[in-house]
């Protein structure tokens, strides 16, 4: 996926290009969140998209690089992304992992593996990729069925949104 590159120069966020929704593109609230490591650095990004009018987001699109202690989860834990879902929602119940399944998925002319993640609660749609440049994407969704054709919709964002000043 050649579109999906680390920049060069280091802005005050993520030293990686977030892949999400352009919030132009989105008729809802966006909310963007940033994982910081003691050093300063960027360890993630996470984009919370609302379309409940300040009740909570329908979506949180994740972006993790290679390192970030919000991968390192055990198996059968929830993504992180998930657990901001459940935050965001005030949702307090005790959701699992149920289960895994990778189904290949067609992005433009790039094959992505995309392992959907079934877990406890119906209502969360959750799935996650790896891109070129070892960034792990997690889309979660409340009520909302994540479909193929939504990852026509990601692309990167430009840095000007997360940086400072």
């Amino acid at each position: 996926m050649s579109f999906l590159r680390r920049r060069s120069a280091t802005p005050a966020g993520p030293d990686f290009d977030v892949l999400a929704m352009d919030p132009g593109d989105w008729p809802g609230n966006l909310g963007a969140g940033l994982l910081p490591a003691p050093d300063g650095s960027c360890q993630g990004v996470f984009l919370r998209y609302d379309l409940f009018g300040g009740r909570g987001p329908a979506m949180i699109i994740g972006n993790l690089p290679e390192g970030s202690p919000a991968r390192d989860i055990p198996e059968d834990e929830i993504p992180f992304e998930v657990g901001q879902l459940l935050l965001a929602l005030d949702n307090d119940e005790d959701i699992t992992v149920v289960g895994t399944e990778d189904v290949p998925v067609m992005q433009g002319d790039n094959l992505l593996i995309v392992r959907r993640v079934k877990l406890s609660e119906s209502r969360i749609s959750c799935v996650q990729f790896d891109r070129s440049d070892n960034v792990l994407v997690t889309i979660a969704a409340w009520d909302r069925p994540i479909t193929d054709d939504l990852y026509a919709l990601l692309k990167p964002l430009p840095a000007e949104l997360f940086q400072q000043g």
